[in-house]
């Protein structure tokens, strides 16, 4: 008596050539479909998630199997898609709070065209190390800045530079950020000492950055003799909200709780619910509008047109087409991930280089490309650090070298590709396009190039020996 029910047959593991024809396959599509079809983001990728899921068939995958792939891939992505959500509530809420038009108000007592992109970045840097997150800078001070920048006559892409670049500074070097924590989790570093190394080419290129804003801001105030006189502008927010310090006590609240490591999503909810407490007290919002505005956002009429397209924003809403395209970025990374396509693009290659310098470009390079494949930087940390891990170990370099490596072909290149989770909030949050914004977040293309070239150069290949 023969058996029908046979056992499945083993998947086959894909080779190099077949990892690498499927990744130069799905940049090339990917680019020529955003940039020669203009074709929309979200059908492109819907395309590489059918195909790739077509290559798992054909490497003996059954559909059960790749369905679960993609459900643990969107599972372990929950907490950054509930983030999506809660930070448009906290736009909303901060904006009838009358927080950001406190903000706005005092930053343009103290900003001038020639000063604003260099003390933005600093600003945006200091509150993105305080609080540990790029991404809840840029959707609050992040907009306050756009804000006065437009107000200033600045190109949104040059304000939106460098917000990104400031914000994704202090993210990386802030011992609370969770990208800073598991870039030195993935190498097996102490975190302190992850830091140490990424200061050797991190510092380097902030002040490089620092003095690239500062030109370009006086170039543009030569440029902006005319700008907007601000009388105007200062009257409708003064007629609009009620401008008080007390406003500013939610910013104050997210950020001392984030200083507690008070999980994210709790921040950012405690925050909204004081934000709305304080609309509704202090700027006299009706309950209803204030509950309704949870989704659907800001809908105000302000005595000043520039006004009412900075204020009429966030909500969940608003969050709707980054939440959908982070989905489907997502489960195309959970596929190419657990079909074991990447890992096996990239561990030959970690086991040819041997000579530091090759090492150190190939991890980086690996790194954004992981980035790239997998859309969002937390996996492309996670498997850069495992596939490098013995190369690293097998030569004379620190494991806190590779932490850093991870950081700057990940952390920072991550709001440089047009498709990933990062760009993607970014470009929502912002108003502006990654491929606008991405010339003027100076610090993220410096930063991988600096840590190559020191490399090449001997620079930065040898830490101090661990304290006992």
């Amino acid at each position: 008596m023969t058996d029908d029910h046979q056992a499945p047959a083993t998947p086959s593991a894909p080779s190099f050539l077949t990892a690498f024809f499927t990744f130069t396959a799905l940049i090339i599509g990917l680019m020529s479909g955003l940039y020669v079809l203009e074709a929309g983001l979200h059908g492109l990728l819907l395309i590489a998630v059918a195909l790739t899921a077509a290559l798992g068939l054909w490497l003996g995958h059954s559909y059960h199997q790749l369905r679960k792939f993609i459900f643990g891939g969107i599972q372990k992505s929950a907490p950054a898609l509930i983030i999506f959500l809660l930070i448009g509530v906290v736009i909303a809420a901060f904006i009838q709070a009358g927080t950001v038009a406190t903000l706005i108000y005092y930053v343009l007592q103290i900003l001038s065209p020639t000063t604003f992109l260099p003390v933005g970045l600093i600003l945006c840097s200091l509150m993105s190390f305080t609080t540990g997150t790029s991404w809840g800078t840029v959707a609050t001070i992040g907009i306050v800045l756009m804000s006065v920048g437009t107000h200033f006559g600045i190109p949104p892409g040059i304000s939106a530079g460098m917000v990104i670049a400031g914000a994704s500074f202090g993210d990386k070097m802030s011992p609370v950020s969770d990208t800073t924590n598991l870039a030195a989790l993935s190498a097996e570093t102490p975190l302190y000492r992850h830091i140490q190394s990424m200061r050797i080419t991190t510092l380097p290129s902030y002040l490089l950055t620092f003095a690239g804003f500062l030109i370009i801001g006086m170039i543009l105030n030569i440029e902006s003799a005319q700008a907007i006189p601000s009388t105007t502008f200062i009257a409708a927010l003064d007629n609009t909200f009620n401008l008080h310090w007390v406003t500013l006590g939610p910013l104050i609240l997210m950020l001392g709780l984030s200083r507690f490591k008070v999980p994210a999503e709790a921040v950012l909810l405690l925050a909204s619910i004081a934000a709305m407490c304080i609309a509704f007290t202090m700027q006299k919002f009706d309950a209803a509008e204030l509950i309704t505005s949870v989704f659907t956002g800001v809908n105000i009429q302000t005595p000043d047109p520039l006004l009412d397209t900075l204020v009429n924003r966030g909500g969940m809403q608003a969050m709707a087409w980054t939440l959908t395209l982070a989905i489907i970025a997502v489960t195309l990374g959970a596929l190419l991930s657990s079909l074991g396509l990447l890992s096996a693009l990239l561990l030959p290659l970690s086991q040819l280089m041997r000579r530091p310098a090759a090492l150190i470009t190939t991890s980086t390079i690996a790194a954004t490309a992981s980035t790239a494949t997998l859309a969002e930087p937390y996996a492309a940390i996670t498997l850069t650090g495992q596939v490098f891990k013995p190369s690293y170990q097998a030569s004379t370099l620190d494991s806190a070298i590779l932490s850093r490596t991870i950081e700057e072909g990940s952390t920072l290149t991550a709001a440089l590709i047009p498709w990933t989770t990062t760009a993607v909030f970014y470009a929502a949050i912002l108003g502006v396009e990654c491929l606008v914004y991405a010339p003027y977040a100076i610090l993220n293309w410096m930063n991988p190039l600096i840590g190559i070239l020191f490399a090449w150069l001997g620079i930065g290949l040898r830490m101090p020996a661990p304290r006992a």
